[in-house]
């Protein structure tokens, strides 16, 4: 599992002129069952994003397709980690 930390390099018009590819982008991934939630900062300086079920050069790839790396929006910081308790509701998650 990830955490995708993006964080902001562009003024805010630019962010809002790319929002809606990005969202575009986040629906196809969270179709394709990799990404479980996301969602942005407060204050807005960039967002997160949980990833599960690919390996770190797939998320790597994934991220590249991405409007807001493409058009040099955010920068991505990717960390990787194994859940071993979760609540109930996210128990398939855990790797016990």
């Amino acid at each position: 599992m990830f955490i995708v930390t993006l964080t902001y390099q562009k003024p805010e018009a630019a962010i809002d002129a790319a929002l809606e590819g990005h969202r575009v982008f986040l629906r196809e991934q969270y179709a394709a069952g990799v990404f479980l939630m996301s969602g942005r900062l407060q204050p807005r300086t960039g967002g997160i994003i949980i990833a599960h079920g690919v390996d770190r050069a797939a998320l790597d790839a994934l991220l590249l397709r991405d409007p807001f790396h493409r058009e040099g929006i955010a920068n991505y910081a990717v960390v990787e980690f194994v859940p071993t308790m979760t609540a109930p509701e996210l128990s398939g998650l855990r790797q016990d």
